[in-house]
């Protein structure tokens, strides 16, 4: 990424993600697009009211471009009495996330671990429940490509109890923009 390219960045409206980074939106075209996620513990973190579990409607192309990501892959089952999460559909939109609850009722286990580190770039298939997780106190960044899959939806894994709700996206600030941006570009020169 060039000095350039970070100073797009900068002009870029950023948001806290549900899902733990932020995100910085650089291309969509209709069910495609390119973001940049960052994780930092020097920004403040989005509430989340579902688990890190989820899966997309799209097929992910990520390239990490520094730190450390685990892309943890989970088995989800169908339970009834014995079930420990609910599944929720994720609808976005301009004001955020509508977050739905099914009537599937499940339980999960960890499958394989994928650990990817600076230059690696990795694949995930709309649809494969996981969660993408870095280190405590870790820094990572990556660059996401997602190609959106005809019928997929976004699903996340959470509360039996939770019921519909909204959850609105956070912008950053102009201060924690530059932040985030003298972050990255402090670990990529």
């Amino acid at each position: 990424m060039t000095s350039v390219d970070l100073k797009r960045l900068r002009q870029v409206r950023a948001v806290r993600h549900p899902l733990g980074f932020v995100c910085f939106p650089l291309a969509r075209d209709g069910g495609r697009g390119v973001c940049l996620h960052l994780w930092s513990g020097a920004l403040a973190a989005a509430s989340a009211t579902t688990s890190q579990i989820h899966c997309h409607s799209w097929d992910l192309v990520s390239h990490v471009l520094y730190g450390q990501m685990r892309n943890v892959h989970v088995t989800v089952e169908d339970a009834g009495a014995d079930a420990t999460h609910r599944v929720f559909e994720v609808v976005s939109g301009p004001d955020g996330d509508l977050i739905e609850p099914t009537p599937r009722t499940v339980r999960h286990r960890t499958g394989l671990v994928e650990v990817f580190g600076p230059g690696d770039t990795y694949t995930l298939a709309a649809g494969r429940f996981h969660s993408s997780v870095v280190a405590e106190d870790g820094e990572a960044a990556t660059v996401a490509y997602g190609s959106g899959t005809p019928g997929g939806r976004d699903l996340s894994l959470g509360p039996l109890e939770v019921g519909r709700h909204r959850v609105a996206r956070q912008p950053l600030t102009a201060e924690e923009t530059a932040l985030a941006v003298s972050l990255i570009e402090a670990r990529l020169s």
